[in-house]
């Protein structure tokens, strides 16, 4: 089967949108890629921001190749999964200039995942993907019948039907990725790193996905829940072919990247810089002392509030008062060039008790941002909590009450957010 794989040309104006906005490397695809191919399938890969090709491009591409099946995801990299903009009108306008050349159509993602039905009445495809989509995408390329294909949702008529839950991949045997080297010529980008000296293109890599706490406002319940560690020689092999293409810097963008000494003193051994995301409280000073020396030139902390008050309503599950994190945070900053505490807006935090800590963390070499509003993502506790489990609306509902509930927004919105309903209403099916 000939398979198209397609990450659309993105474009924010307007949104909540607070992740990156450069091009990153779309690994869910590029483990679609890999699985595809050793089944014997054709399959051409493209990223909008990567190649420099808007989504009229990417449909003249797609048609083109004139492929049996499409794939194209609703968030820009995997990255993003949990903070994917609320909006469909991105993959909606590419599915519109493809007009019907792509064969029948898939898409995977975040909101197919947590809202199945209202995601194929605004992209009119003929399949979603639930959870996580390597393998599904696989075994649909491999079945005539998708009807009866599982972690999957189609229309019948007017009734929407899925067949079983939401699906978490193996991962741990997740083969090495290689990606085409202009795409990485391409990727000068740098992910969340703000010291001065950068060398190399930059690139992304997961080594676990999942995380073992339930913090409210992660919107990771229909994908990347539960903790898998991917085989340790994959990722090393993966890293040691974007070194040799010129790669300088790598983000791990594992949700929680949790100490593990095989992979840092591996690391130590490469000619690499890196990124991690993680939870300051895990760490201890002598593995901080060795992430350093593995590399590691930026940590973002997910420490959300700076009051043990506010990390209760978060469900932090945190053993550490904010004297001991703010400790681990400088202690941290020792041995790597950025620290952030990355914090969020929580109404039981004292303004005081956080512009005091804030400081502190600054005056240290730590920086903690201004805290940012929290989006009720719709595969997140807190959304569940205000209103139960996703229906045909959540993400309209999540995007009113977040519109409603703030009057500033993160320091990256640089246009007023709009109502979801007026950001798609020229290219989606309402």
């Amino acid at each position: 089967m000939k398979v198209a794989l397609v990450n659309p040309y993105w474009t924010y104006e307007h949104s909540i949108y607070f992740g990156c906005r450069q091009p990153h490397l779309p690994l869910e695809l590029g483990y679609s890629k890999a699985m595809l191919e050793a089944k014997g399938h054709d399959v051409l890969m493209l990223d909008g921001l990567l190649q420099e090709l808007d989504n009229t491009a990417l449909a003249e591409r797609v048609g083109e190749f004139a492929p049996d099946m499409t794939v194209v995801t609703t968030a820009p990299t995997y990255l993003f999964w949990r903070c994917a903009p609320p909006e469909l009108r991105v993959p909606a306008e590419f599915l519109n200039r493809l007009a019907g050349r792509g064969g029948r159509t898939v898409a995977v993602g975040p909101h197919g995942s947590a809202t199945p039905a209202p995601t194929l009445r605004k992209l009119g495809v003929h399949v979603v993907v639930r959870g996580e989509c390597e393998e599904v995408v696989a075994e649909l390329a491999g079945q005539a019948d998708w009807s009866s294909v599982q972690h999957t949702a189609h229309r019948h008529g007017d009734v929407v039907i899925s067949n079983g839950g939401v699906h978490a991949s193996r991962f741990v045997d997740h083969p090495a990725l290689t990606w085409p080297s202009d795409w990485i010529a391409a990727h000068g980008h740098h992910h969340h790193r703000f010291d001065t000296h950068q060398e190399g293109a930059g690139a992304e890599v997961e080594a676990s996905r999942g995380c073992p706490y339930n913090c409210s406002f992660c919107a990771k319940i229909d994908f990347r829940d539960a903790y898998r560690r991917r085989n340790h020689d994959a990722v090393i092999a993966e890293i040691d072919a974007l070194i040799a293409q010129g790669v300088g810097y790598i983000y791990f963008i594992d949700e929680i990247f949790l100490p593990q000494k095989a992979l840092l003193q591996a690391l130590v051994e490469r000619d690499v810089q890196f990124g991690v995301q993680t939870r300051i409280d895990l760490w201890k000073p002598d593995l901080l002392e060795l992430l350093g020396q593995a590399g590691c030139v930026s940590i973002e902390a997910g420490l959300e509030s700076l009051t043990v008050e506010g990390r209760a309503m978060l469900a932090k599950r945190c053993r550490l008062d904010t004297e001991d994190l703010a400790a681990l945070l400088v202690n941290a900053r020792r041995h790597v060039p950025f620290v952030q505490a990355n914090l969020i807006g929580v109404v039981e935090d004292d303004p005081a008790l956080v512009d005091y800590w804030r400081k502190h963390l600054i005056d240290h070499g730590v920086w903690a941002n201004e805290p940012v509003p929290l989006y009720p993502y719709p595969s997140s506790p807190s959304y569940r909590k205000l209103w139960g489990e996703p229906d045909d609306v959540a993400w309209e509902r999540a995007h009113e009450h977040y519109l409603a509930s703030f009057q500033s927004f993160s320091d990256i919105q640089d246009q007023q957010p709009r109502a979801l309903k007026e950001l798609e209403s020229s290219c989606c099916s309402h």
